[in-house]
């Protein structure tokens, strides 16, 4: 059992007839409680797993504020304080300093790390190539690698990390789709390079917490920096090679790489080689990991309640999904997608947004200092106790017909808000449904392990123990 036997946590249970995952149980103490040296108590359960460090009230005050050391820090769970905060008065929140040195020890100025002009230009070039048309023109290819990779990443009768399997099959999609395959190289070294990069790298150091200065040495990342070298050799090499080609009239695949190398007009200045590798690192780090966490997350709730399984199943099996076009078919599977936008509820995939406050702003009777950190906690507002009925539920329900429509649009958020919403929503949800589609046609997935799998955040929301299943092959 190892952490979690420190840490209280909720059991796996069935409530009213729908099932509730294991998660950390909240300090009971409400935030005004926290005293001066409750900071140096919190700091180890942030390093190791942010999840574990929230409070009580966190789940039911519609806002919250408290001090470590001597900052201060605003959570807010009311879609009103979003929208005022992230769209309404956005131009005084900028990221915050501790969540851009995370980010940019991997991802550099990419696209999710970029501020101001540099964020901007990057925006304005990459935003045609995700349009509903071009979006989806990659269906048929995402179908077609789903097809050629999954059985050899899935073997009948074995016990899979379904992590690293979702991870790998997300990665190639992804690789195909974008790149045209050239990303394919030593591809068990990159997924590789990609985890330890989101494990080590991706993680709070106490040094950030303290505000030390940046040029301290974050010893909790040392392990990590070496795959982010590996990726940006690796990327760098296929730079060089599609401009070789390009210099000798060898014709380029139209796709997302080939469109960053020919940005460049009168009216929007070209990409440096260093800013591709950067967006193009975002896009791998960010582009497939977020959907295969959600994937690996969705197969073992779905193992649990087997109701909903068998309701998914049934979908599935009556789409033709030889004869219907791939780009459609979230619109044949309503269940499926909604049990898909409920894991993403349960277990968001990227759960933190941070902000520092420019100025002092008043959000209704509270107030946030310059200076401060607002943060939006997706796993906090997702759960929260005045926005959700049985918020710890797995009720997929909630998110078909009428239902889908009461819920507030800054109540759920799990691409992010605003100006800096995921350019890749649209290609996400398509993924997942032909994924989905394909995987449960064929396959079905049983947890396989004595322990519950214990979420972690590492950027991402993960399973510590990689999500063991047995593969089973269905049969009609």
């Amino acid at each position: 059992m190892g952490r979690q036997d420190s840490i209280k946590r909720t059991q796996p249970r069935f409530e009213d007839g729908y099932f509730v995952p294991s998660v950390p149980v909240p300090d009971p103490r409400n935030s005004e409680d926290y005293k001066w040296y409750d900071g140096f108590m919190t700091i180890p359960k942030i390093v190791n797993n942010p999840l574990e460090s929230f409070n009580h009230s966190q789940y039911k005050d519609p806002i919250s504020q408290f001090k470590i050391f001597a900052g201060q820090f605003t959570v807010i769970n009311d879609p009103r304080a979003i929208k005022h905060c992230f769209v309404d008065n956005r131009d005084n929140y900028t990221f915050s300093t501790v969540r851009q040195r995370v980010l940019r020890a991997i991802l550099g100025d990419g696209l999710i790390t970029a501020e101001g002009e540099k964020w901007r230009h990057a925006r304005h070039a990459m935003s045609p190539m995700f349009t509903p048309r071009n979006v989806t023109a990659f269906a048929a290819m995402m179908k077609s690698t789903t097809e050629r990779e999954m059985s050899k990443l899935l073997k009948v009768g074995e016990i899979t990390k379904m992590s690293s399997s979702m991870s790998a099959l997300t990665y190639l999609v992804l690789s195909d789709t974008l790149f045209s395959g050239d990303i394919d190289r030593d591809k068990h070294q990159v997924l590789a390079d990609v985890s330890t990069a989101l494990t080590y790298v991706g993680r709070l150091d106490p040094l950030d917490l303290l505000n030390a200065p940046a040029w301290l040495p974050r010893l909790t990342r040392l392990r990590g920096l070496k795959s982010v070298a590996n990726l940006r050799a690796m990327i760098g090499q296929v730079i060089k090679k599609r401009k070789a080609e390009k210099q000798v009239g060898l014709g380029a695949p139209d796709d997302f790489m080939n469109r960053l190398l020919e940005v460049g007009d009168e009216e929007t200045r070209a990409f440096t080689d260093v800013e591709i590798e950067d967006h193009l690192l975002s896009f791998i780090g960010a582009g497939h990991e977020t959907t295969a966490r959600a994937l690996s997350w969705l197969f073992y709730l779905l193992s649990q309640d087997t109701k909903s399984r068998d309701r998914f199943e049934v979908e599935v099996d009556a789409l033709d999904t030889e004869n219907i076009p791939p780009e459609t078919w979230g619109d044949y599977l309503p269940f499926a997608m909604a049990c898909f936008e409920e894991t993403m509820r349960l277990f968001p995939p990227a759960p933190m947004i941070a902000r520092e406050a420019i100025d002092g702003d008043a959000i209704g009777d509270i107030i946030t200092p310059a200076g401060s950190i607002l943060f939006l906690n997706t796993w906090l507002l997702h759960r929260h106790h005045t926005l959700w009925e049985a918020p710890d539920a797995f009720r997929p329900d909630r998110f078909m017909g009428d239902a889908r429509n009461d819920i507030d649009r800054f109540q759920y958020l799990p691409f992010g808000v605003g100006a800096r919403v995921c350019i890749g929503q649209r290609f996400a949800m398509q993924e997942a449904a032909i994924l989905m589609a394909l995987l449960a046609k064929k396959y079905r997935f049983d947890y396989a392990a004595n322990e519950v799998p214990w979420p972690k955040m590492r950027i991402t929301v993960q399973a510590e123990n990689g999500m063991p299943m047995t593969v089973m092959r269905r049969s009609k």
